[in-house]
């Protein structure tokens, strides 16, 4: 039987779930869980920027991070790595309920404040056009589809970025535990994401990586 995210009762039901199943997390299982997911993501990025010199196609340069909140994992360490790798990094600031999130840029001595849902944003800078977009994922599919917390914040934010024909590579960041049985389907207005890092690995594989299949900086992968 199909699984669907709507109506919103249903979606409710998986969030109530997904949350229980993440709060449920051992506190080592957790810690170690974040160091794997962070190395994998400095590797990867890596790897992506020399492959894309040597392509002589632009590097991935500036990176959309998010703050966590309570039980996501926390990607803080790496971001410091990367600002002092000469990497920009990003934040998500909400300026206007409903609307896409504004990208504002990150260092380890930037001013923060709780924005309005209680993450901490940076209180200014100039807005920025990530390449590389870490979206908090709550639950996720084989095939790279998200269930976020209900706000639709980050697919208005991918499908702006989109129609502006910027191009990005989407990681969803989830546990493992958010997985969705294989009858799961997304709503017409949910954006696939271009990979999903657990802490068990990628799925369905890295971005960018070569062979057919693989995701380029300048592909969307949309409904």
């Amino acid at each position: 039987m199909t699984t669907q995210n709507i109506p919103e009762d249903t979606a409710v039901q998986h969030r109530t779930r997904l949350r229980k199943m993440r709060a449920e997390l051992p506190e080592d299982q957790r810690s170690r869980g974040a160091l794997l997911m962070r190395a994998r993501l400095f590797t990867w990025l890596n790897v992506a920027r020399d492959e894309a010199e040597r392509a002589g196609n632009p590097a991935p340069k500036t990176v959309a991070a998010f703050w966590p909140m309570a039980d996501e994992p926390d990607l803080r360490p790496l971001l410091t790595q990367w600002t002092e790798a000469g990497m920009a990094v990003a934040l998500p600031v909400v300026r206007e309920r409903n609307a896409p999130l504004a990208f504002l840029p990150w260092t380890p001595d930037a001013e923060l404040r709780p924005g309005p849902y209680g993450i901490q944003e940076p209180v200014s800078g100039p807005e920025l056009l990530p390449d590389v977009v870490l979206v908090p994922t709550l639950g996720y599919t084989e095939q790279g589809d998200r269930l976020g917390y209900g706000g639709g914040y980050y697919d208005r934010t991918l499908a702006a970025l989109r129609d502006r024909g910027h191009p990005f590579i989407s990681i969803g960041i989830a546990w493992s535990c958010g997985e969705l049985d294989a009858g799961y389907a997304p709503a017409p207005h949910d954006v696939q994401l271009d990979a999903v890092l657990t802490q068990d690995g990628w799925v369905p594989q890295a971005p960018l990586q070569g062979g057919t299949g693989g995701t380029t900086l300048h592909t969307y992968r949309m409904n």
